[in-house]
């Protein structure tokens, strides 16, 4: 028998906060095992939520002792679905009952320290964690609080940022879905980002601001990093590009500049995944929940850290 095949999936860590009055904020400890528990006890009709575009149904899933949960995406009865023999070229249509669907799965794990959430996409069309923020809040599961789900960013990252004393380059790019993370924030770099969407449309902005060198622009540069830090929270949920060329100031008066990314700097991590054992059963699940849990633990220093909570 030919070994088990094994593909590389991505581990994406996320900080589950409240939006209050407009803002973004960390919360004390939410109860994830809990909500996990009452869900395992919930019928099927009180764990599917229908969306404007999506239908998404939640799973609990129990290994080791430890549960989790699996968020599956119900494909459309729209959508052509069917199955190919590989050895043979044989295909066939699949025809959807009225009384099933198909799946699309995403497994999500809640690690035991602070609000924290960690999910693998089984597939690039399993829901995102913006589709299990937008469960989550559909079914109420911490009474009523309006759960916003961030990346999480390398606490190195975010410390670039704030130790730098200017900006003297920036490239954003972000689409006009986005918009409504930009309107609490009053920068003119968020201004002119929301107005730009604003006028533009349905389309993708980018803006691109460098200032020239010399002692001539130390005021832009300061001003250009306030605007950056202004946005430091929503660029990682709501740009597809967030890069700058930071400055840092040397005792003597020495500058040297830094690139930072703010964007690709969510913290995640690549692990390879069985999708079959020796006796070509499936275990990509329960072996996708195991993983998640280990590389949770392997990098627990690193995301306590990103989450401001001390090790035990």
């Amino acid at each position: 028998m030919s070994r088990p095949k094994f593909k590389e999936r991505t581990i994406q860590f996320y900080e589950v906060v409240v939006e209050e009055d407009g803002d973004q904020v960390r919360h004390q400890q939410f109860d994830f095992p809990g909500a996990l528990a009452s869900i395992a006890r919930s019928g099927i009709a009180d764990r599917l939520w229908s969306g404007p575009t999506q239908t998404l149904v939640g799973t609990v899933h129990t290994v080791d002792g430890e549960d989790n949960l699996l968020l599956h995406r119900v494909k459309e009865t729209g959508e052509w679905l069917s199955v190919m023999d590989l050895q043979t070229g044989a295909w066939t249509e699949l025809e959807s009952k009225a009384s099933e669907g198909y799946l699309d799965t995403t497994a999500v794990v809640f690690p035991p320290y602070g609000n924290l959430v960690a999910i693998m996409l089984g597939a690039t069309s399993a829901p995102s964690h913006k589709a299990l923020e937008a469960w989550l809040v559909a079914l109420n599961v911490f009474n009523d609080a309006r759960l916003v789900i961030r990346p999480l960013m390398s606490r190195a990252e975010v410390e670039r940022l704030r130790t730098a004393s200017g900006a003297s380059r920036i490239n954003i790019r972000i689409g006009t879905h986005n918009r409504t993370a930009l309107a609490q924030h009053n920068g003119r770099l968020a201004r002119f980002l929301r107005q730009a969407t604003e006028d533009y449309g349905d389309l993708r902005v980018t803006i691109s601001i460098s200032v020239p060198p010399g002692r001539s622009g130390d005021g832009d540069r300061r001003e250009l990093l306030a605007d950056l830090r202004d946005l430091a929270e929503v660029m990682p949920i709501s740009a597809e590009i967030a890069k700058a060329r930071l400055v840092y100031s040397e005792e003597g008066g020495e500058e040297h500049g830094r690139l930072a990314e703010f964007v690709e700097h969510h913290i995640t991590a690549k692990r390879r995944v069985a999708a079959v054992d020796e006796q070509g059963n499936s275990i990509r699940l329960t072996e996708a929940l195991r993983i998640i849990r280990d590389v949770a633990l392997d990098l627990e220093d690193e995301l306590r850290l990103a989450l401001d909570i001390p090790s035990d």
